[in-house]
């Protein structure tokens, strides 16, 4: 049973890896990850039906922890596929009051469920028999009716509630993502309506203009300092004409690098002193 828990998470990670899934999952990759967790997940409730737990404490942490998180990333995808499929083709003010309806029904779970919520953040553990541990259902405490309908062999009264708390949290951070996406969008739109008149394009490559703004930021000769690498890289991609996409990540990468991490500045270094030695003006 242990073996075959790790082997899902296992490959579940890789997956996300492979793929490079985080706060940034699109449609496609939730869909495919919907198809690679529903035969494990299948496949872990036949054997959890067959197997016998050799303990309470067992039973415990199985619907406590192992259950919920494998459940809460099945959620996570799903849920990201709903909000993308229902999401709004409108304007930015629309798409915004859209993102912040689906974050308020995040917050419309947690308000319904806090007395849950905090039990289980706490890490307390007196009421975990009620709670986690199949045909042992307290209804003076599940009275949710919800969970009245779920396979009592493979549910207890609120492994299903974690897994919920659990995915809301990763669609939180997926939704305050997407409406990061937009104000990024909407600086971009203001910066090249200013800009109109000029015709940049950066040619160089997309690392070379992700560390040219880090290094603006570094060198704090911006405002005195006072500038964010967002606005930075919202500055960049408007007066130059590139989508940067995910440049923290691009930045990691930089800073990964075991040699010559500031290639781009070296290489500036080198030509303009070239330059100056030359004729040229």
């Amino acid at each position: 049973m242990q073996k075959y828990i790790n082997e899902i998470l296992l490959r579940i990670n890789e997956e996300m890896e492979l793929r490079g899934i985080d706060e940034n999952v699109n449609t496609e990759d939730a869909l495919y990850m919907i198809d690679v967790i529903r035969p494990l997940f299948e496949k872990l409730r036949e054997m959890t039906i067959a197997y016998e737990f050799q303990s309470e404490q067992e039973e415990i942490h199985f619907f406590k922890e192992i259950k919920p998180d494998i459940l809460g990333r099945y959620i996570f995808f799903h849920k990201v596929v709903r909000i993308e499929m229902k999401r709004p083709i409108g304007s930015d003010d629309v798409q915004r009051e859209y993102l912040h309806s689906q974050l308020n029904s995040l917050k419309y779970f947690f308000d319904q469920n806090l007395d849950f919520y905090q039990y289980y953040r706490s890490r307390a553990t007196h009421l975990d028999t009620y709670y986690f541990v199949r045909y042992k259902a307290n209804f003076r405490l599940c009275v949710d009716s919800a969970f009245l309908d779920k396979d009592p062999a493979f549910s207890t009264g609120y492994d299903y509630k974690v897994a919920k708390i659990l995915s809301n949290e990763m669609l939180r951070i997926y939704l305050n993502r997407q409406l990061q996406l937009l104000d990024r969008k909407m600086q971009i739109s203001k910066i090249r309506a200013a800009l109109s008149d000029f015709n940049l394009k950066w040619t160089g490559s997309k690392s070379d203009a992700v560390e040219f703004g880090y290094g603006l930021v570094a060198i704090a000769t911006l405002n005195n300092g006072n500038v964010t690498i967002k606005e930075i890289m919202a500055f960049i991609e408007a007066a130059f004409d590139i989508d940067l996409g995910d440049y923290y990540r691009t930045y990691l990468t930089l800073k990964s690098r075991k040699k010559n991490r500031t290639a781009f500045f070296t290489s500036v270094i080198e030509q303009l002193l070239k330059r100056m030695e030359s004729d040229e003006l």
